[in-house]
């Protein structure tokens, strides 16, 4: 018999991963990681910060100073309803649906932006920070929906590949879509924001068309389930005291993600401005660095498997920490370069560990609920980052620092991540307590055939 196309034997693997044994499903899951990652680069990462900052609009101090107030204001807001949202996902067994919705709002308010970005002045400057407020809110939410899907696409012993696979799809987002800005010379200009738009709008139908919710509990969310939501606020904390170290873990969270939130938002910006490079320069180098993550993607995923993910992401945390003080020390074209490719690499690690940390430790009745409160944890870093760093970077200008007021605010991100790192080591791995997650063997029974029984609900 002759032995299977390479194709096949691909096709084979992706269907192992998934309780449904369909190909797609990991496949259609993974192109929106594609398609959203167009979105955080070419708008959050690239484009928008430098559209600000331009001397037509805002100027390098006012522009990064708002762009950061723009951020917290848009996850800020997401945050104080991540309890709801996460709610609404629990109480209906509904995920998608609101995934579309939230989806389809982050396109549209994007799009509007392309549409004035040819403007110039304050007032069109700050037209623009309410669309993007508008765009950032609704992409935030939808990574709450995303996230808690992965049960649904993989089984316990394959979301380290899975969820891999999903970061390391997206970086190649991000890659498609630095090189049509170099191929269009768009810059932050209109095309870019109608060119991620689309994208995003474009790579996202696969996962609504293929992925199927296997556990919907037919009831409806009524207003009254928003206000007793708020209510569960508390119960759902008192809640997390029955998770062994789960609270270590969120306020961990809450300052490790701070200056990976953070970096997102400002790298582009930090390129031209401290570095010197032009905008062209700047997203060629970002694109180069985007390559490198997306093989580590791959390599964390499967670390995650071999080790854990906690172990994991400490090694990721700490790669974090020399880049930190080497971007911090001397601002150069070299010394950005090995920075870049310590943070760019473990940027992958931190999503590709941290979320099946979250789940290994989360109990499966109380996923979207708990995912509320990571959710909860990381947006609120993401209000304080870059409003400490804009914030920083803005007096340390106005006050003739020079390119000191950028080393200020790198060293800033350094103090966080080491405390995030410290509350992070209590954390238990529960490795001897969940039978076939990353990095356990799994018992009998399940090398049984596939089923689509959800794992909470077989014997």
């Amino acid at each position: 018999m002759p032995a299977p196309r390479p194709g096949l034997r691909v096709l084979e693997r992706l269907a192992g991963l998934t309780p449904s044994g369909r190909a797609g499903v990991p496949v259609a899951w993974a192109l929106y990681d594609f398609a959203n990652t167009i979105y955080s680069y070419a708008v959050v990462s690239f484009a928008m910060g430098l559209w600000l900052a331009d001397r037509s609009r805002l100027g390098p101090a006012d522009g990064q100073l708002w762009f950061g107030i723009a951020n917290a204001a848009s996850v800020g807001l997401n945050a104080l309803v991540s309890p709801v949202l996460g709610a609404m996902s629990d109480r209906t067994g509904r995920r998608l649906a609101y995934l579309l919705f939230f989806t389809a709002q982050t396109v549209i308010a994007t799009a509007l932006i392309g549409l004035i970005a040819g403007g110039s002045g304050s007032g069109i400057a700050f037209l623009g920070i309410a669309l993007f407020t508008i765009a950032n809110f609704s992409y935030q939410a939808a990574l709450i929906y995303y996230d808690s899907t992965l049960p649904e696409v993989s089984k316990p012993e394959s979301r380290g590949r899975v969820s891999g696979i999903g970061v390391a799809v997206g970086y190649i987002g991000t890659i498609v879509m630095a090189v049509l800005i170099l191929l269009t010379g768009s810059d932050d200009g209109p095309l870019t924001f109608l060119m991620a738009a689309v994208l995003f709008a474009l790579f996202s139908v696969p996962l609504f068309l293929v992925v199927k919710e296997r556990h919907t509990t037919g009831e409806r969310f009524r207003v009254g389930d928003a206000i007793a939501s708020w209510r569960q606020l508390r119960t759902t904390l008192d809640h997390t005291r029955e998770v062994p170290g789960l609270r270590r873990f969120l306020v961990g969270r809450f300052f490790y993600t701070d200056p990976v939130n953070t970096v997102i938002v400002v790298m582009s910006v930090f390129a031209t401005e401290a570095i010197g490079l032009t905008q062209r320069e700047a997203n060629l180098v970002l694109l180069g660095l985007t390559v490198a993550a997306v093989v580590a993607s791959f390599g964390w995923g499967i670390l995650v498997e071999r080790i854990g993910p906690k172990r994991t992401l400490m090694i990721v945390l700490g790669s974090w920490c020399v880049g930190l003080v080497i971007a911090g020390s001397v601002l150069s074209l070299p010394t950005f370069l090995i920075a870049g490719l310590l943070l760019g690499s473990g940027l992958g690690g931190v999503w590709t560990s941290d979320r099946v940390f979250m789940l290994r430790l989360s109990p499966p009745e109380r996923i979207g609920e708990f995912f509320g409160l990571y959710g909860l944890a990381g947006k609120f870093s993401a209000v304080t980052g870059p409003v400490l760093y804009g914030g920083i970077v803005a007096y340390g200008l106005n006050n003739g620092w020079g390119s000191a007021a950028y080393q200020a605010g790198i060293f800033s991100f350094l103090i966080l991540m080491v405390i995030g790192i410290a509350f992070l080591r209590g954390v238990p791995d529960r490795r001897t307590e969940v039978p076939g997650e990353a990095g356990l063997p799994l018992p009998p029974e399940h090398l049984l055939p596939m089923d689509d029984t959800p794992v909470a609900e077989r014997p």
